[in-house]
């Protein structure tokens, strides 16, 4: 399916320049899946263009054909559309047909997580770079497999681990680089809100397909983790089932480090009424601690007052495109999501799906 407009008798499309007045490259691309979080990458394309960012979305791929007539469902994070315009961009439902007819440099994939690693490989053995959605994958084999062809080919592969480029979160980064406050002695990430009944098909409540609150949700904090201490020696998780057939609803896991610092993360998306979404942290370090809370970070001194941080302004959804688009027009790597590293990320979230299947019992972290 595409939206009316034609092509060339080869199929491919020739309309969009390659380069702009100034002889800038534009990096062409397609969004594959535009439900919730499809949504909010198109968003931010569209504010990425405005600005003159070197790129331009020109094509959106979705198995559901409603949603290019502005029929959606609601997701988490408060976040507001208007209805969509679709007219700019050429239409399919049919991921095939997309990357036959369309001449591209990369591939936003929006995906179900269980099409993430099948639909990577294939827009890279094209030669296309690649920015996925979380999880990297439902397992390391298939997330290995994504970080391989990756290198193999010489496309980039950034996987969109949000936190990352949250600034709370990055401040956080900072803190515990910089040693601002000496060592970390404990932390505690929390996430958790409204059951997500919003996906096609209701993917996210099918383990087979979103490997339930532990890989969709809490890999967020499973990320962070690893970002900000590497990968733990091993891992204690207590899980619960509350939904049929969506695996782990609830989730809580410890992280053993060499150091002893006590490392704590929750999750749940089985929290009823009005409490909406929260992530939260709490850290303390040798001689301060950071506290972030229904969305106000607070910075506290052993010494002196309490701080309120200026933060960028700019949500991380924003500031994890705007970098995949500067790193493709430098020709870099996304260092500060490397293939490898969010490979590891999903190597200690199957060890917590272990230690749950154990009730708890310690489970060594895989190198």
């Amino acid at each position: 399916m595409t939206n009316g407009q034609s092509l060339p008798e080869n199929g491919k499309d020739h309309t969009a320049s390659a380069t702009d007045a100034a002889g800038t490259k534009i990096w062409k691309g397609a969004l594959i899946g535009i439900g919730f979080m499809g949504r909010v990458h198109l968003a931010q394309y569209q504010r990425l263009e405005r600005e003159g960012a070197p790129v331009r979305l020109q094509a959106i791929c979705d198995i559901d054909a409603r949603k290019f007539d502005n029929v959606f469902v609601e997701g988490n994070l408060n976040e507001s559309f208007e209805r969509i315009d679709f007219s700019p961009y050429r239409l399919y439902t049919d991921i095939g047909e997309l990357l036959e007819r369309e001449e591209l440099d990369f591939v936003d994939i929006a995906l179900p997580t269980d099409l993430h690693a099948a639909t990577a490989i294939r827009a890279m053995e094209r030669g296309l770079h690649v920015l996925c959605e979380k999880p990297m994958a439902l397992g390391a084999d298939e997330a290995s497999a994504m970080a391989q062809t990756s290198a193999r080919t010489g496309t980039t592969l950034m996987v969109a681990q949000v936190l990352r480029f949250w600034p709370a979160y990055e401040y956080l980064k900072n803190c515990t680089e910089q040693r601002r406050y000496g060592d970390t002695l404990a932390a505690t990430f929390f996430r958790g809100g409204d059951t997500p009944v919003w996906s096609h098909d209701n993917w996210m409540l099918r383990e087979a397909r979103s490997g339930g609150s532990l890989l969709d949700q809490h890999v967020h904090d499973v990320d962070l983790i690893n970002w900000l201490y590497g990968q733990p020696e091993s891992v204690s998780c207590v899980g619960r089932n509350v939904l049929p057939g969506s695996g782990y609803d609830i989730v809580s896991t410890h992280y053993r480090y060499a150091d002893g610092k006590v490392v704590l993360a929750q999750d749940d998306w089985t929290l009823k009424g009005a409490f909406g979404f929260e992530m939260s942290y709490r850290v303390n370090f040798e001689r301060g601690c950071l506290v972030f809370e229904h969305g106000v970070l607070t910075d506290y001194p052993a010494e002196g007052e309490a701080i309120k941080p200026e933060l960028d302004e700019d949500a991380g959804f924003y500031r994890e495109l705007r970098y995949f688009v500067e790193i493709l027009s430098a020709g870099d790597e996304p260092e500060r999501c490397m293939p490898a590293d969010t490979l590891g990320t999903i190597r200690i979230a199957e060890a917590e799906l272990a230690s749950a299947r154990k009730q708890g019992e310690w489970v060594a972290v895989s190198i």
